[in-house]
Parts: structure tokens; sequence; C-alpha cells
């Protein structure tokens, strides 16, 4: 893994994977279509109107968008979070950034503002629960940081939970509460092209400076001292990332609800393909992260008769994901 051809591979094999999985989802579906039937209607740009490109212009490609952005954005700044805190168990789901996120989003929503709205309130929830994470594991610095900062955030997550159930007792039963409880469990049913145009570029801007900083986000490995003798401004490199990881995050939440375990779970498998070096970390997370929700997608709208949220998909593979990295990591410590 460490010859300079194989993460190119990776990437070419990743790629096929991603347009494979892509083509199946436009294929799959309450009105199936053949693949020939998908391609025709693509290279027409939906100008025949015929059920085909009703159902692939106006229903499943804006949705397939929405997983391939959603799943890029969550496993790329979980990757950022890992590299940045030097610790392979932080996710924005565990440093409270998804729960500050649906926080911020769950009351945009209860006060019946737009999209933008949602978006801001949202960015700005996740930004205040990971800063508060971060001072609280930097006061505490008489106990190991890494597990301070795992602790913090389950702590923070578990304060701003609550306080969405809050939201949701206070809202109406009838109007607010059924769309609120339908956001926090997660999914891309009601995704549409006006959502996509709002969200997709605060992903981009979010992930542009990650590409550009990859080399240096390397350093954050080593020790305070060494990054800062090797001309890193560690402090504000830092700074700079969690305010791009929680645009990704929040922008994600924002119109997707709250999606559990890609933050963590990709990056884990990408580190295991390429390795831990992020500037190739970074586009096999993208991918990997990508491919991942269009499959899973997929599989929640095709697996029963009713759509199956898309946050619980997730949790069902993620979570015994976890369990399994801890249990291996207690392997070797053994």
């Amino acid at each position: 893994m460490k010859q300079d051809g194989t993460p190119v591979i990776w990437y070419v094999v990743l790629t096929g994977l991603l347009v494979l999985a892509a083509l199946v989802s436009l294929c799959l579906g309450q009105y199936p279509l053949t693949l020939q039937q998908v391609v025709l209607s693509l290279f027409s740009g939906g100008a025949e109107h015929n059920p085909a490109d009703v159902v692939v212009w106006n229903l499943r490609l804006p949705r397939l968008l929405a997983a391939l952005a959603v799943g890029a954005a969550l496993a790329a700044s979980g990757a950022t979070y890992q590299a940045m805190f030097r610790n392979p168990l932080v996710s924005p789901d565990i440093l409270g950034v998804s729960a500050g996120a649906g926080l911020g989003a769950v009351l945009a929503l209860y006060l019946a503002l737009p999209l933008l709205g949602i978006q801001l309130f949202a960015f700005v929830g996740g930004l205040l629960a990971v800063a508060l994470v971060y001072i609280i594991a930097l006061s505490s610095r008489r106990y190991d940081p890494v597990l301070v900062l795992v602790l913090a955030g389950v702590a923070i997550s578990t304060l701003l939970g609550a306080g969405i159930s809050l939201l949701k007792i206070m809202s109406d039963p009838y109007t607010e509460l059924p769309s609120i409880t339908f956001w926090l469990l997660g999914g891309l049913n009601l995704v549409g092209y006006a959502e996509l145009w709002t969200a997709i570029p605060v992903i981009v801007l979010g992930l542009i400076p990650l590409f550009l900083l990859r080399w240096r986000i390397n350093l954050l490995s080593l020790s305070e001292l060494e990054a800062q003798a090797l001309g890193v401004q560690t402090h504000r490199l830092r700074i700079g990332l969690v305010v791009c990881a929680t645009l990704m995050t929040a922008a994600a939440v924002s119109f997707a609800g709250i999606v559990g375990w890609v933050g963590l779970v990709i990056p884990h498998m990408a580190r295991l393909v390429v390795g831990p070096e992020f500037s190739r970390l970074l586009p096999t997370s993208l991918l990997m992260g990508a491919c991942f929700l269009v499959l899973t997608d997929t599989f929640a709208r095709n697996i029963a008769l009713m759509e199956l949220p898309l946050g619980v998909v997730t949790a069902l593979i993620g979570a015994p994901f976890f369990l399994y990295l801890l249990l291996r990591g207690a392997r070797r410590a053994a």
C-alpha cells in the first residue's frame, strides 16, 4: 500500500464502484427501470417527458446527488476530525457536532425558518458543540485528553439531545412534531434541486480548504513542538479545520437529517486501504462515503414495502463496526 501506484488503482476501483452504485440506484425503486431506460433518459436531459424521464430526473437523480454529497461530506469531516484530534474513534457524532447541528436545525424547524435559516442554525449549533467539547478537553490536562475528548463529546451530545427532546415536546403535534421527528431519523426522500443548490456549494466551500491543506494536516500527527518547528501554526490550523468540517456536517444535516456513523466507519475503512496519510485518505474517504450512502439509501428504499429511515440503516451498520473496532483494539492491547 505504500507503492505510488496503489492509491491510483484504488481511486479507479472506487470510482467504478461509485458509478455502478449510482446506476443501480437509478434503476431500482417502486417503478423499476432498465439500464437502457436510465441511460437514454440521462442523455436525453429529461426532454422526452415520458414516465422514465419523470422518475429519473424528478425523483431519483436529486436523491442520488444528495446521497453523494452527504456521504462525501460526512466521511471527509470524520477523516478530518480524526486526523486533527489524533484519535481514530472521534467523529461528528461522538464529538457532538451532529447533535449540535441537529439541535440548531430542529430549532429552525420549530421557528418555521427556510432552508437557509436551517443551514445557518445547524452550522452555529455544530460549531458551538465542538468548541465546547474542545475547550473541556483542553482544560482537563490532568487526565488523558483523548479520553476526555470522547467523554465530553458523549456528555455534550446527551445534553443537546435533551434540548431536542424539549423542542419536540413544545412542538405542535399535528404540524411541527411529525416533520421534526421524521427529519431526526434521517432521509433523502424530500430532497429536491432547490435544497441541493443551497447545500452543495456550502459542502464544496468546506471541502476546498481541506484539499489545499491536506499536506499540512499530516503534521498534526506530530507533537505540538515538532509541528511548530516545521512552521505549522497548529492552533490556527485546528480552528480552520473545525470550521470546515463543521460547515460540511451542518450542510449535510440541514437537509438530510442526522445520518450517523458515516463519519466514523468510512475513514476507518479508507485507512485500511490507503493508510493514514491524509492526502490519500481524504479522496479515498470521499469516494467511499459517497458510495456507501448511495448503496445504503438504495437499500433503505427497496428492502421493504415502506421506506426505512436512512439514519436507522446507517446505525445498524455503523454500531456493530464500532464495537468491532473496540474489540480489535482490546485484543491488540492484550
